[in-house]
């Protein structure tokens, strides 16, 4: 029985001292650590070092981390956890949008950062392949004119590829593989995130807005994702 390799972590901040404290607390974790400070390092030591999980700062001399992350989707399909200096919706909302997993605002706890990079590696290892499937049978789901592989991880909506980052697609997957169910926020965050997730459960609202909007769907009149008030979403018929 082999050993799995520990987890891959690159952190990426200019407070260097901030970066060194944060490292080592990750590789007291027991994860394998790479760390640079400017983000036109940033994007070659994700090419070089493969990391599983991008923990990147907003604010980086150079190319700022929502250019990083911009460029980093374009090839890697690595967790990214933003940090910000700020308590800013809008800098959240450009960060997820660009592909951003999640975010944590400065100040934080090191231990806090370290059991999201914990929890998100989890997610890493512990996806369930696709099923096999049966011999003609497609295994896609379908909503109306849309259409989400689940086996492939696309998404089509009439006949045009959606481009939707691994969380998107995610949340999508839940709400139409469970097309009867309200589910809420928390119960999307354990299917998406993880059991033990701390973060905002608001997150999912952000995600759930981007989802809309690259599907042209809107929350006065969904065609496809619908917000039951106080509860959570649930997933239309498309029409």
């Amino acid at each position: 029985m082999s050993i799995p390799s520990p987890g891959r972590v690159l952190v990426v901040d200019d407070e260097v001292d901030l970066a060194e404290l944060v490292v080592e607390y990750l590789r007291k974790a027991g994860l394998q650590v790479a760390v640079r400070h400017d983000g036109n390092q940033a994007v070659a030591a994700v090419r070089d070092f493969s990391p599983d999980v991008l923990v990147l700062d907003l604010g980086l001399p150079g190319i700022d981390g929502i250019e990083v992350c911009r460029q980093v989707r374009t090839f890697s399909d690595c967790h990214v956890l933003m940090l910000t200096a700020r308590d800013d919706e809008i800098d959240k909302i450009v960060g997820l949008s660009v592909g951003a997993d999640d975010y944590v605002t400065k100040p934080f706890s090191p231990r806090e950062l370290v059991a999201r990079v914990q929890a998100m590696l989890r997610r890493v290892r512990t996806r369930p392949a696709p099923a096999p499937e049966p011999a003609g049978q497609d295994q896609a789901l379908v909503i109306g004119d849309l259409v989400v592989d689940e086996a492939a991880r696309e998404v089509h909506l009439g006949g045009e590829p959606v481009a939707l980052t691994r969380i998107e697609f995610d949340l999508l997957l839940c709400l139409a593989t469970n097309p009867q169910l309200v589910l809420s926020r928390r119960q999307l965050v354990e299917m998406v995130w993880d059991t033990h997730w701390t973060g905002d459960e608001h997150l999912v609202d952000v995600h759930i807005g981007r989802i809309r909007k690259k599907l042209g769907d809107t929350a006065t009149d969904p065609k496809f994702i619908h917000t039951i008030r106080g509860v959570g979403y649930r997933m239309g018929t498309g029409r």
